[in-house]
């Protein structure tokens, strides 16, 4: 092995031009691979930043592409790190986000394939995830949206527990026009001490 290793080394010096080529050939194919990576990333940006959808879509969807999709809707609000966690385990939590002013997001999503005349989100829905959001994520804000409505009692309820709710009407919005959810919520609370500079 040492003598053909030896041979190989002493065929690359008597033909140096061959080394050029080929960090040549390398050169211009890492080039191309992080020139391809770059504009996906760019597109994924632009193509995010471009995401609507209307009601009757969100409506068609599976509650668990719903979670996707809310997912989206915040990454293309800026929340980098969203992502979809919902599924056996997840503590009522079907989507964690932090936004660009450092706030973290808990957020449960309850799809209901009729809309508003589904049946509405309940008290319970809206404890359970209070309950685990900010001892288990440390959520800045705890958010139920819907595409469908909420019972009477859930509006008092979530003003006590200091929760956002976000029923069809402000999804819609949200959805449609692509201002970040953060400008349709009343009293976001703001960013805890020290994390916004954090970011910065």
């Amino acid at each position: 092995m040492a003598a053909a290793v030896w041979m190989l080394v002493s065929w690359l010096l008597a033909h140096w031009w061959v080394l050029i080529v080929l960090a040549a050939v390398g050169a211009v194919t890492a080039t191309g691979w992080i020139h391809r990576r770059q504009q996906q990333r760019a597109w994924d940006r632009t193509r995010q930043q471009a995401l609507r959808y209307g009601l009757p879509e969100l409506d068609a969807l599976h509650h668990r592409d719903f979670e996707y999709a809310v997912r989206d809707l915040m990454r293309r609000d800026g929340c980098t790190d969203a992502r979809q966690i919902g599924g056996a385990g997840d503590n009522g939590a079907d989507v964690l986000a932090t936004d660009p002013l450092g706030r973290t997001w808990v957020i449960q999503c309850k799809h209901r394939r009729d809309g508003d005349r589904g049946s509405a989100v309940g008290t319970p829905d809206l404890q359970r995830v209070n309950g685990t959001a900010r001892q288990l994520y440390g959520a800045d804000v705890v958010l139920v949206v819907t595409n469908g409505r909420f019972s009477t009692r859930c509006q008092p309820l979530a003003a006590q527990l200091h929760m956002h709710l976000a029923d069809r009407r402000t999804l819609a919005t949200w959805a449609s026009s692509g201002r970040p959810l953060w400008e349709l919520l009343p009293k976001v609370p703001p960013p805890r001490k020290g994390r916004q500079e954090s970011g910065d």
